[in-house]
């Protein structure tokens, strides 16, 4: 959720905070603040609204010189969007950001109370600096160990004390927080994007362990005072791939890098024509003697899920469920050693899905996770990680990091059919020749936003939609429906065609928008029948079918042919259309498709 930034070193750190928070903006915010050492003290500096705001006032400063301060951009949980609520918070010498939630603030502000302390902002965050201050004698690191004892809840936080300038203290449960030591200072932050100015070798500060940041290096120990090495990371993108490039959004500009990371994700994984995760460590036993597999994943991941239950279930006829993370680990779900539970989280630090791993691993099931940043926490704890080399996705939206999901459940369902042996090996080198061919097949698609444009504008005015599909395209219409929810704030629903007798056909009337996915020759004829019954009570129709399929110009107001693909890989080709319509409605409806109201990239609190 929030973004976070910390630097100490021999540059202007007022400079690096502020650049590192524009960074850090695509996590979306309704406020944002620095501190940073000015000789003796810390000077806070806080704005509601934008970085560009903060970055205004911060201006009054321009003569001050300081190295060493600390960022952050606030997503309100505890409290309204006041300049008092934003953070940093300070508390006697302690200065603090925070991403996350105490759980356990009120019974800790009681306690407070008491000693006759009283917070002047409505956060949690404030009470988790007066703890530490409560703890704080001379010593930094007793401090925050004596007080995280006294935490409930998940947090990162970055610390000053008043009496040690030039020194930042990190401490994380849950949230993440990246970090690197550079020849221009030591930098930390929620995510490596406002890293990779700096350095493209970094590490993830690892949970309950503290580091304390100085201009020359950076030291880690754990809560017992042991000192750690930590682990090094490479990313091999650089700070080109987490700018616009010339597009307007980067929610377009992702949508156009997808043949590239779909490219990235599945051309590693191919040997001899057959899917091969030999490279990924991942054994062909974790998918021998398995009764069931569960996915679990939240928003548009799990929506990748429903796409791969169906292929799995196709090619292996082993049962897949797929459940929202959030409510998994609270259904007692059946776990045992012979069931594989497969999380996926393009951040890898979803909160309820790493809880949900977290449970699937007490109680003895197998894991896989699918996750796009190395290093996450998820990818930390899971049994056996695949990474879909997406490289940064800045848009709240999900698009490339959907589609390379989608690829990676294709190549687990083929793997999975191999080592089972369910279907005959030419089927797979046929199938995984299909899936080669994917990022061209995307590629094409690409080009027929002029046509999608105009189509879009004619939901300009709609205030509810709805889109039906059946099989994969029921799958594909709950991620369609989220996407234009997110971006364009229209009322959208989707919903399994065959259902819409049962309750739903009521709210069609004059006008309203259907789009129909059509793109299965199974249950085609089905789907017409369904696109009737809509046609009749004056829905205006967008059709999305296959390049095949033959359509009474009667049936719909607009059709949209995908080019000719094999119908198990259909997803991928209409996914971007469905993309494509949420993006220019939301253009054409004068919003910020990137920042969308109430939304964060990364939900790192349940």
């Amino acid at each position: 959720m929030c973004g976070i930034i910390g630097f100490t070193g021999n540059i202007d750190a007022k400079e690096v905070l502020l650049q590192g928070l524009k960074a850090l903006e695509y996590r979306g915010y309704d406020s944002a603040g620095i501190s940073f050492f000015t000789d003796d003290k810390i000077t806070t500096v806080k704005a509601v609204g934008k970085v560009s705001d903060l970055e205004g006032k911060a201006a009054l400063f321009s003569n001050t010189s300081t190295k060493c301060g600390i960022g952050h951009t606030r997503w309100a949980t505890h409290g309204g969007v006041t300049e008092t609520n934003c953070h940093p918070h300070k508390s006697g010498r302690v200065t603090l950001i925070h991403n996350g939630i105490i759980e356990n603030y009120k019974e800790l502000a009681e306690e407070l109370a008491e000693k006759g302390k009283q917070p002047i902002s409505q956060t949690d965050t404030e009470i988790a600096a007066m703890v530490i201050d409560d703890c704080y004698k001379s010593n930094p690191l007793k401090a925050i160990r004596k007080a995280v004892k006294k935490l409930q809840g998940a947090y990162a936080f970055l610390i000053m004390f008043e009496d040690h300038p030039g020194s930042i203290y990190a401490i994380r449960n849950g949230s993440p927080l990246v970090a690197t030591a550079t020849k221009e200072g030591s930098v930390i932050a929620s995510d490596m994007v406002a890293l990779i100015k700096y350095s493209k070798d970094y590490f993830v500060l690892p949970e309950h362990h503290i580091a304390q940041l100085t201009s020359k290096s950076i030291k880690i120990t754990d809560l017992d005072q042991n000192e750690v090495e930590p682990d090094m990371l490479h990313v091999n993108w650089d700070m080109a791939a987490a700018r616009k490039g010339g597009y307007d959004y980067f929610m377009l500009k992702e949508i156009h890098e997808q043949p590239e990371a779909l490219r990235n994700t599945i051309s590693p994984r191919i040997k001899n024509n057959m899917p091969d995760f030999a490279a990924d460590a991942i054994p062909d036993s974790l998918f021998s003697d398995l009764n069931r597999i569960i996915i679990t994943a939240c928003g548009t991941a799990m929506h990748a899920g429903l796409i791969g239950k169906n292929m799995i279930e196709t090619l292996t006829r082993v049962p897949v469920s797929v459940d929202i993370a959030s409510e998994f680990r609270y259904q007692n779900p059946i776990l045992d050693k012979r069931t594989l539970v497969i999380t996926i989280s393009q951040s890898g630090e979803t909160a309820d899905t790493l809880a949900a791993l977290r449970l699937a691993r007490e109680n003895g099931a197998r894991t896989l996770s699918i996750v796009n940043v190395k290093g996450s926490s998820i990818a930390r704890e899971s049994e056996y990680v695949l990474y879909t080399h997406a490289g940064p996705e800045i848009a709240v939206a999900s698009t490339k990091a959907y589609t390379v999901q989608l690829a990676v459940m294709y190549l687990i369902a083929f793997r999975f059919a191999f080592v089972k042996g369910t279907i005959s090996n030419n089927e797979i080198v046929k199938l995984t020749k299909e899936l080669e061919k994917i990022p061209g097949f995307v590629n094409e698609i690409l080009s027929c936003d002029t046509s999608i444009e105009p189509i879009s504008k004619k939901l300009l005015k709609t205030e509810s939609l709805f889109f039906i599909g059946r099989g994969l395209d029921y799958a594909l219409s709950c991620e369609g429906s989220i996407k234009l929810k997110e971006v364009s704030y229209i009322h959208s629903e989707a919903y399994a065609a065959g259902e819409l007798k049962h309750g739903t056909i009521s709210l069609i009337t004059d006008n309203v928008p259907v789009i129909a996915l059509a793109t299965q020759e199974n249950v085609f004829a089905k789907m017409i029948s369904n696109i009737r019954e809509v046609r009749s009570r004056g829905a205006m129709v967008i059709m999305i079918a296959g390049a095949d399929a033959q359509v009474d110009a009667s049936l719909c107001d607009h059709l949209i042919t995908l080019p000719p693909i094999d119908d198990a890989f259909a997803p991928f080709g209409a996914a971007i259309i469905l993309q494509y319509i949420a993006y220019y409605t939301a253009i054409a409806r004068g919003l910020n498709v990137d920042q969308p109201r109430n939304l964060a990239k990364s939900v790192t609190v349940e």
